[in-house]
């Protein structure tokens, strides 16, 4: 039962920049996307600069809650002794 000590802690530590790594690419394809229909159509800038400020707020609470589920999981994960301890039980 002590292996998942090791798989929360692997997901402790990757979860956050496996998050952050897609809400870069996510804000960048969509930036990307707004700026190319504004050189398209230079007339409604407007309308796309307030669908892109909305998406990239979308897209950004991604992260938070990413960083919201690493710290309730950094909670869960026992110190170190305690594993140590647990491994050399065995």
């Amino acid at each position: 039962m002590e292996w998942i000590y090791a798989f929360l802690a692997l997901g402790t530590a990757l979860g956050v920049p496996i998050a952050a790594l897609a809400v870069a690419t996510g804000q960048g394809k969509a930036a990307a996307s707004a700026f190319e229909s504004i050189a398209r159509q230079p007339g409604a800038t407007g309308d796309i600069r307030g669908a892109l400020i909305i998406t990239l707020a979308l897209i950004e609470s991604i992260a938070i809650y990413a960083l919201l589920v690493f710290f309730m999981l950094q909670g869960k994960v026992p110190a170190i002794e305690k594993a140590v301890e647990a491994l050399a039980k065995k």
